[in-house]
């Protein structure tokens, strides 16, 4: 989730809706600077007993967080404590229980995002045997019950975590027990931004389905093989979901702008310290109306983070976020930009995962999303095939559109390789969750601590 650096200070008070457009407005680029933004978070342990640390403890998150000053990042602080680090990958933040996430800097090809992924994780390794703590590649904490689990000093996530269980069931798991990858993508004008919305919703059951890796829960397994995705139906349906009016004729960024003021608020800062606003109008905030702020309307800091706070499987702020996928190890992080960069990045691609998708209806679209958490590749789509079937076309439109950036490598690579892990899942019909219930039922014995070797 966003860590906020933005000061009060010279913020401007929002006067009109052109405002509000203007976040999406500004992430319009020519294909010539459009970059690769990779988000990966992992579930740290300690190795003596798989325990998950603490922030205060020795050793502990922040120690973490303070051990990357070796490797050049700086310390973002809130409220006195250090909540993330900056420096030329990105900026590594916390999640609600520590998970640790990389947001990646926006890059020009999959081969630098794939060297600042080993970048990343070299540092974390190292640091992690000093200080006796793992990092463990999956979409959910596979033993784990919610008060085993450590809460970060993060503002927003108190009051998430007060607001949560009055919208949904499964809210205060996916703060504190899952894991994903995202990759944020760039569009160079709203109809590019609708139509790469469009397939990325789509297509998004599909990337659930290739990376699907939370098939345990408190150490035995759950009946799913993404239930990271599943949590997300049970989550708040006020933030979450499908989007159906992103297919709807029209469509552009007033209309996402329509969903977001009617998205409820969960905060506001001021000097540095979160205001819990959750349940509450952000239409009301522009009326001046907001109760815990009374006759003071919102800034641009306030919608951007207002903007941060939307779930859904596609999200739009001055980029477009794929968000469907498990966490993983190492070569699957890279897979992910590869899939949707593939697909995205090149107008033929573009234009021929279209075809595969426009003609589905909603409840077809909302019965694939819904049947992929337990079904993965097996799950039907519209059509008569199996989502295994339609991902083999996907991946080979996904293949044509890397051919056709010609980014290769020092080495003389192009960026097709990426796709391999992908091939691979296809190939046989197993997502990654099925290979890990194989080993649990089999070599693994039922013996649940045996995924701690499964890390990156």
């Amino acid at each position: 989730m966003s860590t906020r650096t933005v000061s009060d200070s010279n913020d401007p008070v929002i006067e009109s809706r052109d405002q509000l457009v203007a976040p999406m407005q500004a992430g319009e680029k020519p294909k010539d600077r459009w970059r690769i933004g990779t988000e990966h978070e992992k579930l740290v342990f300690r190795t003596e007993d798989h325990r998950a640390p603490s922030y205060d403890e020795p050793g502990g998150i922040r120690d973490i967080l303070l051990a990357m000053r070796e490797y050049g990042w700086e310390p973002v602080e809130e409220g006195g404590k250090v909540i993330a680090m900056a420096g030329e990958d990105g900026t590594i933040s916390l999640e609600p229980a520590g998970q640790f996430e990389l947001s990646g800097a926006p890059l020009n090809s999959l081969h630098e995002t794939c060297n600042e992924a080993q970048r990343h994780l070299h540092q974390v390794k190292t640091i992690g045997k000093k200080l006796g703590v793992g990092m463990l590649g999956l979409g959910m904490w596979p033993d784990k019950t919610r008060g085993e689990l450590p809460v970060m000093p993060k503002g927003r996530y108190g009051i998430m975590m007060r607001h949560m269980p009055k919208v949904g069931n499964l809210g205060l798991d996916m703060m504190l027990r899952t894991c994903t990858i995202q990759v944020n993508l760039d569009y160079s004008s709203e109809a590019d931004m609708a139509q790469k919305f469009r397939v990325g919703l789509a297509l998004q059951p599909l990337a659930t389905a290739l990376f699907a890796n939370s098939p345990f829960t408190e150490g035995k397994p759950n009946g799913y093989l993404s239930y990271r995705s599943h949590i997300w139906s049970d989550t708040d349906p006020h933030r979450t979901g499908m989007l159906p009016f992103v297919f709807e004729e029209g469509f552009g960024y007033e209309r996402y702008v329509d969903y977001m003021l009617d998205v409820p608020m969960y905060f506001v800062v001021r000097d540095g310290r979160y205001i819990d606003c959750a349940g509450e109008s952000f239409r009301a905030f522009m009326d001046g109306k907001l109760p815990q702020l009374p006759g003071e309307k919102p800034t641009e800091s306030d919608w951007w983070d207002h903007l941060s706070t939307a779930f859904p499987e596609v999200r739009l702020k001055s980029f477009l976020e794929m968000r469907g996928a498990d966490g993983g190890p190492w070569n699957r992080i890279c897979a992910l930009p590869a899939l949707w960069v593939g697909l995205l990045y090149d107008q033929g691609a573009l234009d021929a995962a279209w075809d595969l998708v426009k003609d589905w209806s909603m409840e077809e679209r909302e019965a694939l999303r819904n049947a992929v958490p337990k079904e993965g590749l097996a799950a039907a789509v519209p059509g008569g095939r199996t989502l295994q079937e339609l991902g083999k076309d996907v991946l080979a439109i996904a293949r044509q559109g890397l051919a056709a950036r010609g980014n290769p490598s020092t080495s003389g690579d192009n960026e097709t390789g990426f796709l391999r892990p992908l091939d691979a899942i296809i190939e046989s019909g197993k997502s990654p969750a099925q290979l890990l219930l194989d080993k649990y039922h089999g070599p693994w014995g039922g013996d649940i601590s045996r995924v701690y070797e499964e890390r990156f």
